[in-house]
């Protein structure tokens, strides 16, 4: 069968260590694009991948040839890049998050109807072992109602990851739009949604600037959410967790409490009401550490969709959901109340 041929829309840090590392391990695809608006940049990881080097979006985008493309650019771009591909007949892979407000997730997602193709939300977290295992154990009722949760993600910051370090989009409101939230935040909702299989009614927040005094965008946030049947939980996402990273989950249920990736060995560890502890060692969960990018599982799961033609494995309609809990909490932060998304 004909490979399928992909372009790269942006080339930085996740580009690079994510999306081209994993396209190139997929025997079903052909790097055969790159685009970026630093030339040198994109020529570079052009000729790494033997693929056509372009600078402008909207040239990548004439090319027939190509049949999906991978949306790997500042925040404020994902939206209006993700329709201009989908009505030029791509199949789209966004980052996250896949907007800046829901009218424009909601075009993405008109525009991936319209078009026939594919539309996919680079959540990532969802394919994490330890959290698929965690959804089948809630699902499956052994431990009963739940009661609460906490998650958060957290690390020392983007700069030492981005191409760009503090000169980094990341930090820049006009190109962000948002900060931790964004970057991390937005993971950690769409988490939740999927672990416990409800949506998020309410939202309540503190969201500040208060470590990085060079950023216009947020670097720390604490979130009150309330899911359809009333289980509480907060959420945490920091860009000033400086000794390392956390992006751990803890569930509270009537008959166990969940402990996901707060173990360095067991990535779930589940402590029944019993004193019964079970353990399971399923892999380190995708980290920006050196040694932790393996596969994440989305590049796979997003082929897969479009070589089997099955619905995307994270959906407009997903990631719009995740956002929304996202801007809901920039909504309560300035108000001083408590946001309904019911």
């Amino acid at each position: 069968m004909k490979k399928l041929q992909v372009g790269v829309i942006g080339c930085g840090s996740i580009a690079q260590h994510r999306h081209l590392p994993e396209y190139a391990a997929n025997k079903q695809i052909e790097i055969a694009a790159v685009c970026d608006i630093v030339k040198t940049r994109a020529d570079e990881i052009a000729a790494l991948y033997g693929a056509v080097s372009y600078e402008s979006v909207e040239e990548l985008l004439q090319n027939k040839e190509i049949d999906a493309v991978s949306v790997c650019t500042p925040n404020y771009l994902h939206a209006p890049i993700s329709i201009a591909a989908l009505k030029a007949g791509k199949h789209v892979l966004c980052e996250k998050p896949m907007a800046t407000s829901r009218e424009d997730a909601e075009q993405m997602i008109e525009a991936a109807r319209e078009s026939g193709k594919k539309l996919m939300i680079a959540h990532n977290q969802r394919f994490v072992p330890s959290h698929a295992k965690a959804r089948e154990i809630l699902a499956s009722g052994e431990v009963g109602k739940v009661y609460s949760f906490r998650t958060a993600f957290g690390h020392p910051g983007p700069e030492a990851w981005s191409v760009d370090g503090k000169d980094s989009w990341f930090f820049e409101k006009e190109k962000a739009f948002i900060g931790a939230m964004g970057d991390l935040g937005v993971h950690k909702t769409d988490l939740i949604r999927y672990v416990l299989g409800e949506e998020i009614v309410e939202v309540g927040s503190f969201v500040e600037t208060s470590a990085k005094e060079f950023a216009t965008v947020d670097d720390n946030a604490v979130c009150i959410l309330k899911s359809e049947s009333g289980i509480i939980g907060t959420l945490a996402a920091s860009w000033a967790y400086t000794a390392k990273e956390d992006n751990s989950t803890i569930i509270y249920a009537e008959k166990a409490i969940l402990r996901l990736e707060d173990d360095p060995v067991n990535s779930l560890v589940v402590q029944y009401q019993t004193g019964e502890i079970v353990k399971y060692e399923l892999g380190g969960i995708q980290s920006n550490d050196e040694g932790g990018q393996s596969n994440s599982q989305v590049i796979d799961r997003f082929v897969d969709s479009i070589v089997s033609d099955k619905e995307s494995p994270v959906s407009g309609l997903e990631g719009m959901n995740s956002l929304q809990v996202v801007l809901a909490a920039l909504e309560s932060n300035e108000t001083k109340k408590m946001i309904s998304l019911r």
